[in-house]
Order: structure tokens, then C-alpha cells, then sequence
């Protein structure tokens, strides 16, 4: 099974693109971050990226997917974001990794859980904000330059998926995995 990533600013269409290749038959893995921040708010925690285990909440909602994915039978998976996806956003929050993070990322890099390539979704030009997304235009480029570094020191190339009509977006993606 190849597993490739999906990453990138706030806002950038990934989640539009995952559903596009799910309807196109493509195994997805959702993204952790979003749906955490869903259900703390729905508990009543309005700022959750505030609070202590955060990001050991995340890291432990990734592994679960990551967990039920290697089961599918998928030729290929999409992931929408990665624990180092969940890095960038510990130096962007300026908080410390937790060692749960940090042992997730030393076993994904030691297993080859993910193909090399992995799709830099570039933004759009603005940010629609949302309950869970709460960032300007101007901290998502931060914010995406953070994503940008953190991959390229654990060794992963980028493919940059530029703006486009959507179709042309995903057709990018099918060609450089039919390679």
C-alpha cells in the first residue's frame, strides 16, 4: 500500500481534494487536528489549542486512523495531514512536543509508513475562517512556511499543488503517483 500525504495552509482546499479522490475511489484518512478542535468546542472549550494534551489528544486520534487504515485493503490512501503535520503546529502554538509526538514521528520515519512525495496543497490567497480555523491570511503563509521546513528535515520531498480549478489539482496529484 502507498501512503501519501496531503498537507499545506490552513485553508488551502486539502480536504476538497481528499474528497475528490475518495469519489474517485481512493482510500482518505481524515485529519486529526479539526476534529479535536470540533469536539472540545462542542464540550465547551472555545480556544482547545490552549489547553494542556492538546496535542497528545491529536497525536492519539492520528494513531487510531493511521491504526484502522493499515487494515483497508487501499492501493493507494491519502492522508489529510500527518504527526508531522502536528509538529509545524507545536512551533507555530510555540509549545513544547510532547515525547508521544516525538515517538510517533521516530516510528513513521523508521517504518516508511509514508511515500517520500508528499503534496504541499498551496493556498488559495485568503482564509475563510471557521470555528476550528481561527488564522489570518498572513499567519497561514507563517503557518505554511512551518509545514514547508518541518517535512523537508525529516527528508520528504514536496510536490507543490499550485492554486487551480480543482480537477486540474487532483489530476496533478494522479499524475506525479502514476510516476
Amino acid at each position: 500500500m502507498k501512503r501519501f500525504i496531503l498537507t499545506g495552509a490552513p485553508g488551502a482546499g486539502k480536504t476538497v481534494l481528499l474528497r475528490v479522490l475518495e469519489q474517485q475511489g481512493h482510500g482518505v484518512v481524515e485529519e486529526a487536528a479539526t476534529d479535536v478542535i470540533a469536539v472540545e468546542q462542542a464540550c465547551g472549550i472555545a480556544e482547545p489549542w490552549k489547553h494542556p494534551g492538546f496535542l497528545d489528544s491529536i497525536v492519539t486520534l492520528q494513531n487510531q486512523r493511521l491504526a484502522r487504515a493499515a487494515q483497508a485493503a487501499d492501493e493507494v490512501q491519502f492522508h489529510d495531514r500527518s504527526v508531522l503535520c502536528t509538529l509545524a503546529l507545536a512551533r507555530y502554538l510555540d509549545i513544547p512536543p510532547p515525547a508521544s509526538l516525538h515517538s510517533v514521528i521516530d516510528r513513521i520515519l523508521r517504518e516508511r509508513t509514508f511515500e517520500l512525495t508528499v503534496f504541499f496543497i498551496r493556498g488559495l490567497g485568503f482564509v475563510a475562517p471557521t470555528a476550528a480555523r481561527r488564522i489570518t491570511f498572513e499567519e497561514s503563509l507563517r503557518f505554511e512556511r512551518i509545514h514547508e521546513q518541518v517535512y523537508r528535515e525529516h527528508g520528504f520531498h514536496l510536490a507543490h499543488i499550485e492554486p487551480a480549478p480543482v480537477p486540474d489539482r487532483v489530476a496533478r496529484i494522479l499524475r506525479i503517483i502514476e510516476k
